[in-house]
């Protein structure tokens, strides 16, 4: 790997800083300094120094899982199964993206990219998270203009505006930007209804590949990690 993408992917300042910090003879490689931005490491078994301070690479993992009902989205629990626990090549370090009820199910992003991490779940971002559900109850016209306004909850939290589908009696879709505590749930309890499954299909710019069962998970390509940038 170059030095410069060493640095700045362990968070040593973005490319344009880190290339001065190699410049200025800040960085030294198993004991030599070197101040050549493009010099090519071995990031897992050279010794780098930004100035006395051990520079440590981890790999970042990027995980697609399809989240089965009865699973918390958390790294541990005392008495339920985690999403984890369905990783069989226990990866240390990564966690789930947000969450999903327990009761919930489909796509789930786990991976150990704190940054990435920060930026799929701040509303600031408007990442869009599409669900699919089932719902009991009449639901009327009015509605779809009351999510667009924004739901309140019972607590008094206003709701990002959402966008509901709904394709045929009792089912549809819906798009929101937020990741409160049984916030779809919330949503259409405020109208009066229930939801009665919710499945994720699509986060960001990941889509839940038709292929995948419950319970399987597949390794983001470069492609598909790009694409979350």
């Amino acid at each position: 790997m170059r030095l410069d993408k060493l640095l700045s992917h362990t968070g040593y300042g973005s490319r344009k800083e880190v290339k001065e910090w190699i410049r200025k003879g800040y960085i030294s490689v198993n004991g030599v300094v070197i101040q050549n931005d493009d010099y090519k490491v071995n990031e897992l078994e050279d010794e780098v120094l930004f100035l006395d301070e051990s520079v440590h690479y981890e790999k970042l993992v990027y995980i697609l899982l399809n989240k089965p009902a009865g699973y918390v989205s958390a790294t541990f629990d005392l008495h339920d199964p985690t999403v984890i626990d369905l990783i069989q090549e226990y990866q240390k370090g990564i966690f789930p993206v947000g969450r999903l009820d327990k009761d919930t199910t489909g796509l789930l992003l786990i991976t150990n990219d704190g940054k990435l991490a920060h930026n799929f779940l701040s509303p600031s971002k408007h990442v869009n998270k599409v669900y699919e559900f089932t719902f009991a109850g009449k639901f009327l016209p009015s509605y779809f203009s009351k999510f667009q306004e924004g739901i309140l909850l019972d607590d008094g939290y206003l709701c990002m505006p959402a966008v509901v589908e709904i394709d045929q009696l009792q089912h549809g879709f819906i798009t929101i930007q937020e990741g409160k505590y049984h916030q779809v749930k919330r949503m259409f309890q405020a109208l009066g209804l229930e939801i009665t499954s919710l499945k994720r299909i699509s986060f960001g710019s990941l889509s839940l590949p038709s292929h995948l069962k419950e319970g399987e998970y597949v390794y983001l390509t470069e492609a598909e990690i790009q694409a979350l940038f």
